[in-house]
Formats: structure tokens, sequence, C-alpha cells
């Protein structure tokens, strides 16, 4: 009997093909036909993902504080997962700015003119305005726009309720149990399409995009996946070694196929159904990674920060400004705590840069110079922030764990 092939295995067998058909379709000179004849295919698999998204955050939160069982256990869970991304998001903004300012000394990053570039600075309305739109004046609203804030505090009132009215609430909690188990099976068979959405996707962006698109930005690029890749050897290794208790090869070997997932469709929330499968094959705790993860994909940003910092600096040096320590930290504060103010709102990732070049004096006209190319920087970054959020699911997992064993 034949071996069934993994669905990681499967995954980057069609990553490979995609980079493949992508390359060859830009050689003979016809991306149209990837993005015509491929891409649609790819979008469909994505329109599921999104489809399946609200129900998976909505009935997978409240079906975890269910099973906790305790509101206690839910706010012990909560501290430790807010702790841990704000603590991740805020290390990644050194580890940016260090490879940001190394390339920078070498006078490695190009010296562009921001004549041609133009962007129209998205407004933050500040954390005040935003922490009063993260609880919802309508429900079916924040389901419809999929406003994945709002939906994960419905999640936690309806939970926190249920749990509350105990006995009497016995149908409501079957009912729940009842819907998760059938979207279960439904983001099963969802997911089992994921190798169609890389491949499709993977061959769409590289015949698209090419080497042209990346012309004088390549050293830019190279810096922020520079940033990715240390972050990731760096944080996500130790978080599995020492506070998870396993190996990092082990650990980014269980989280890959959510990782390549993340890297060719540049959605955490999209990939949330990949991520949870492998949170919990890696042993997570059910009703833990399907509290962690949701919250995750909404407001943990690594992969942003870094970007965020590189782009920065680069960004300075093409205005002539040569960023002091205090305007770097500065940098640092407004990313970390931006992360979780911007959640949410479409184009988060250009709104946060927006708000630390205002704050740098540098003007946002620049961003135009690299928004050609933000889809291959949103690549990486999605794939760092989505790593994140299995780590977090798998080490406040073992912890709860201990915690549970000691008592």
């Amino acid at each position: 009997m034949k071996k069934k092939i993994s669905l990681p295995m499967q995954i980057l067998i069609a990553l490979i093909l995609g980079i493949v058909v992508g390359f060859a379709c830009y050689a003979m000179q016809v991306p149209d036909f990837t993005t015509n004849y491929l891409k649609p295919f790819g979008d469909i698999f994505v329109n599921l993902l999104k489809f399946i998204v609200v129900p998976v955050v909505l009935l997978s939160m409240i079906d975890g504080i269910l099973s906790m069982g305790d509101m206690k256990k839910v706010g012990s869970v909560g501290v430790k997962t807010l702790v841990y991304f704000m603590t991740t998001s805020a290390i990644a903004c050194v580890i940016g700015l260090t490879v940001a300012n190394l390339f920078n000394s070498a006078h490695l990053f190009p010296v562009l003119s921001a004549s041609d570039a133009s962007y129209a600075g998205g407004e933050f309305q500040g954390f005040m305005s935003t922490l009063v739109g993260i609880f919802p004046t309508n429900m079916w609203d924040a389901f419809h726009n999929a406003n994945m804030l709002q939906i994960i505090v419905i999640a936690l009132f309806f939970g926190g309720s249920i749990m509350a009215a105990g006995e009497k609430a016995r149908l409501v909690q079957d009912i729940v149990s009842a819907f998760y188990a059938v979207i279960e099976k439904l983001m099963g068979f969802i997911i089992s399409l994921s190798p169609i959405g890389v491949f499709t996707y993977m061959a769409w962006v590289v015949a698209t995009e090419g080497p042209e698109i990346v012309g004088n930005l390549a050293i830019v690029i190279l810096c922020a996946y520079a940033g990715y890749f240390i972050h990731a050897a760096l944080v996500y290794s130790l978080s599995a070694q020492f506070l998870a208790g396993m190996s990092p090869l082990a650990f980014f070997k269980g989280a890959f196929a959510a990782m390549m997932f993340a890297f060719t469709s540049t959605s955490s929330a999209a990939t949330l159904p990949v991520s949870k499968e492998c949170a919990d094959n890696m042993g997570a705790d059910s009703d833990i990674s399907s509290f962690v993860l949701p919250l995750g994909a909404t407001i943990n940003m690594n992969g942003t920060a870094i970007y965020q910092c590189v782009v920065t600096v680069f960004l300075a040096s093409c205005a002539g400004i040569q960023l002091t320590l205090s305007q770097m930290v500065i940098v640092v504060a407004t990313a970390t705590l931006s992360a979780i103010g911007t959640a949410g709102t479409p184009g988060a990732g250009l709104i946060m840069l927006t708000m630390v070049l205002s704050t740098l004096g540098i003007p946002v006209d620049y961003i135009g110079l690299v928004l050609a190319v933000d889809r291959l920087f949103d690549m990486g970054r999605s794939c760092l922030n989505v790593t994140g959020d299995i780590a977090c699911a798998v080490f406040v997992s073992r912890w709860e764990g201990r915690k549970a064993a000691r008592r």
C-alpha cells in the first residue's frame, strides 16, 4: 500500500512547481496566463478560507472558553498570550532596527528620489478611538465585515456568559459544540485544497512580479528577510526549546504547512484553519489554540514590526535623515504599541508605517517607493506572524499543562 504524501510535503511540492511554472510563464512573456487561468483557482481557495474564518474564530473561541471551564484560566491564558506577543514584537523591532542600521552603515541601501512616488496615507484615529471601535454596535455588521477584534470580543462575552449561566445554558453549550464539530469537518476539507492555492498563487506572483520589479529595492527586501530569518531562528527557536519544551527543528517542521500557506496567501486570518491544525498536531490543547490563534492573527505583528523598522531606516536615508537613538526608541515604541491599535483595519501595515514616518518627520509620500514590492515584503512578514501565533499556542499549552500538573 502506498504511503500518502503528508500535507506539508504536498504544499512544498506545490510551492516548487508554482515557482517553476511562474518562471516559465515569465520567460515566455505570458504572465497573463497565470493571471487569467491559474490565479482564479487560488482566489476561489482563499475565498473559501475567508468564508470559514468568521465561524471558525467565533465558534472556536467560544468552544475553547467553555472547554477551559474556568474564567480564571481564560484570564491566565489571555495574559500570557498578550505578554508573549508584546514582548516578541518589541524584540522584532530591535532586530529590524539593528539589521537595517547595519545595512545602512555599510551604504548598501540605494538612495532613491521620491519625486515620482505617491501615497495617500491612511488615517489612524488614535488608540482610544480604536478601543471604542472594538466593541460592536451590531453583531451582524461585525460578521459581515469580518472585523476580527469585534468578533473576538463577541466570543469572549458569549463564552463567559454561557459559562456563568451554568446548567441552564447546557443546550447552548451543546449547540456550540455541535456547530464547531461541523465547522471542523468543513475546515479539514478546505485545508486539503491548500496545495492548489499555494501552486496557483506562487505561479502568479513569480510570473507577474518577475525580477524586474525588484530592481533597486532588492537589497532592502534582502535586509527585511534577514530580519525575518534572524527573528525566527532566535526568538521562535528559543521559545520552542525553553518555553514549549520541544526541539526547534520539530517546531518548524510542524509549523511548515501554515508557514508556506501564509507566505503565498499573505494573510494570517486566511491561514487560521491551517495554523490550528499545525498547532494541535504539535501538542497544543485544542481549547487554548482556539483562543490564542484568532487573537494572534489579529494583534500579533512580529513580521510587520521588522518590516516597519527596515523600511523606516531605508526611507529616512532616501530623505537624507539620519535617525538618532531617541528616534529609534520612538520607532520601537510606536511599532509595538500600534500593533493592537490598528488590528482589524484594512491596510493595517501601511497605516502603522504612516504613523511611524509621521512621528519622525519623514514625508509619507516616500511610502510610494516601496509600494510596488510591498507584496514581496508581505509574504515574509505574514509567514513570520503566523509562526509566532503557533509558537505562542504551543508555549501557552505546555505552560498551562505544567501548572495543572503541579496542582
